[in-house]
């Protein structure tokens, strides 16, 4: 797969992430940079009385490989990456030290 399809496999499942299931007082914002690629779904408003302020989703593209920032699915965007027909060696976990990565099935850097 070339960047520019990368683009369209990870937009399409951040949209699938953007359905509310939390709670009528927190919205779910879809942020995408397609110049720079960075792609976010954030979690925004309040549970009562907490406040719900943070990135469920947030993959940036870069040098051709998805970097997994942020992932608060229980899914695993990872593993949706694969199924879309990512491989594995164009997936960098990021929210794992470099050292760590080295053990994963997926790409260091």
């Amino acid at each position: 797969m070339e960047t520019l399809n990368y683009r369209e496999v990870v937009q399409e499942i951040i949209r699938s992430h953007s359905q509310n299931s939390f709670n009528d007082d927190t919205e779910v914002q879809i942020l995408v940079d397609v110049e720079r690629d960075h792609y976010l779904v954030m979690m925004v408003g309040w549970y009562g009385q907490r406040r719900e302020y943070g990135s469920l989703i947030h993959i940036d593209i870069k040098d051709g490989k998805i970097w997994i920032q942020s992932d608060g699915t229980e899914t695993g965007v990872a593993n949706e990456l694969v199924e879309a027909g990512v491989p594995k060696k164009d997936i960098v976990l990021a929210f794992k030290s470099a050292f760590k990565r080295q053990f994963t099935e997926y790409a260091v850097s």
